[in-house]
């Protein structure tokens, strides 16, 4: 086993060490080095990337998600990638003058696989990454945590991620995210109804915001440049906070990331830069 490898599985265990919603004996269920294998898709497929975020919550979007996605974003722009930001409304409104964005319509999934084989013929992407999107389940629709359908105020990417001819990254940290029917039939063992939504790679983490960092930690060790230092959590929290974001579990506008405060946030990338120290 290379160091590489080794480092991966070490920072895939420390992304799930909170277990909130049961991600660490899900992790069980993917191969491990997962993290060195999604860093190695980007590093190897450069130029477009597309990244859908965006969870709908009371009438706005939740802030995990969106963090990891703006970091993503940042890191991959300085390397000289061209990303895009794939999001409905209100999100997709709220960012639109400071980011490259692909509005996606809300409750529009009749038409969304057509629109979606638009997008991708024009854009050509290199790769497409969804980080806390809902995924569709086996039923045809959209739910939250709580089993809410949600449908109506959901956006679709599930076809970016399905119909692309690029590699596919999934995150998530719950079950329903796209992404997730990768390990469907382990997660007909939780309390959720599941995403049937597949790809490539799957990373998992108690946080969707963290798994970014996680894959960042692993694509900078593939690039030798730092991608973790320039990551400010609650910057990015204070400019979607601004926007109308809320939390995920408490529903409030807050800084913070499913109920954590963004100091959680702050101590994991500590963490994961004392990893990578020589």
């Amino acid at each position: 086993m290379n160091s590489l490898t080794t480092l991966s599985e070490a920072l895939e265990i420390l992304l799930v060490q909170r277990n909130l919603r049961g991600m660490q004996p899900l992790r069980q269920h993917l191969e491990s080095g997962y993290l060195l294998r999604a860093a190695r898709l980007l590093a190897d497929n450069p130029g477009t990337v597309i990244i859908g975020t965006g969870f709908p919550v009371t009438g706005t979007f939740e802030t995990d998600g969106p963090v990891g996605a703006i970091a993503l974003y940042q890191a991959l722009e300085a390397l000289g990638y061209q990303p895009y930001i794939a999001c409905g409304k209100p999100l997709s409104a709220a960012i639109s003058t400071d980011f490259r964005v692909i509005e996606l319509k809300v409750n529009a999934l009749e038409q969304a696989r057509s629109e979606t084989q638009t997008i991708l013929q024009r854009l050509k992407p290199s790769l497409v990454l969804s980080i806390e999107r809902p995924g569709l389940a086996q039923n045809g629709r959209y739910h939250n945590m709580r089993g809410e359908d949600i449908s109506a105020r959901c956006a679709c990417f599930d076809y970016f991620v399905t119909d692309a001819t690029c590699p596919t990254i999934g995150i998530g940290d719950g079950g329903n995210e796209i992404g997730m029917g990768k390990v469907f039939d382990a997660l007909q063992a939780m309390d959720i109804i599941a995403a049937r939504t597949p790809c490539d790679e799957l990373v998992v983490a108690d946080v969707s915001n963290w798994a970014a960092y996680g894959i960042l930690a692993m694509l900078g060790q593939l690039t030798g440049t730092d991608l973790l230092g320039n990551i400010r959590p609650l910057d990015i929290l204070q400019y979607l906070s601004d926007k109308g974001s809320v939390d995920g579990v408490t529903r409030e506008n807050t800084l913070t990331e499913d109920s954590l405060c963004f100091t959680a946030g702050e101590d994991l990338l500590r963490q994961l830069q004392a990893r990578l120290a020589p």
